[in-house]
């Protein structure tokens, strides 16, 4: 382990769950880079997604369609029973996830909305949301039940391609954990989920295929020790 609160891995996703015991996670919140992603970088209108930002080289590799089912099936199995499960998306990728996700036996609630209170880029009725899909496995009360299913966060700027808000993060974990819980990130990114884990007195277990998010998820959680 990196140190006694987190652990972070350069493998595929899939893989890197298999490796992970049944039952011993207490919490997922991911945001993999899913198939249409591919689109919008393809036409243009995500075009800082065509690089990454410490390098030339090609952006992350993207997370097909479909290797969810077995995405899905080792994320249900290495959750602790009542647990909750968050998944970042789009409305095109939240159509293909739910029933899958149902099939392996996650009961699905609703999507939350991120508002990220500005307009993105596009050509028609432009994006100012996205979804995050709140799964449960078994049964399990949210810690607060008078937060809204619109979350309100601005969105990162400059940061590493498609971050996220750690106070994101925050909510989630605040909702669906308590102290000393280990959260996971198979797609961790830039690390908000891990950044957002530790402040909150969580282990974290972060994985993520790019190197550089890697090097740049371990110094940002080094950092906060």
């Amino acid at each position: 382990m990196d140190n006694h609160k987190f652990k972070l891995s350069n493998i595929d996703a899939v893989t890197w769950l298999k490796e992970q015991p049944n039952n011993s996670i207490d919490l997922i919140i991911t945001d993999p880079p899913y198939e249409s992603l591919e689109k919008h970088r393809k036409i243009g209108t995500t075009t800082r997604l065509k690089v990454s930002k410490a390098s030339n080289n090609q952006w992350f590799e993207i997370f097909p369609n479909s290797r969810f089912e077995e995405f899905l099936q080792e994320s249900y199995r290495v959750l602790k029973k009542n647990s909750h499960f968050y998944l970042f998306c789009d409305q095109e990728t939240a159509f293909v996830v739910k029933p899958i996700a149902e099939k392996v036996g996650f009961k699905f609630w609703k999507p939350l909305i991120w508002d990220k209170m500005a307009i993105g880029m596009g050509y028609h009725y432009r994006a100012r949301y996205e979804f995050i899909l709140f799964f449960e496995k078994g049964k399990k009360k949210l810690n607060d039940l008078s937060i809204p299913d619109i979350l309100q966060e601005k969105r990162v700027w400059r940061g590493y391609p498609t971050e996220k808000p750690v106070n994101l993060a925050k909510t989630l974990i605040m909702q669906s954990s308590v102290e000393g819980d280990t959260i996971a990130d198979p797609f961790c990114g830039a690390g908000f989920v891990g950044c957002a884990s530790l402040s909150m007195n969580r282990a974290f277990l972060g994985n993520d295929l790019n190197a550089e998010a890697i090097v740049l998820t371990r110094n940002r959680l080094e950092s906060l020790n």
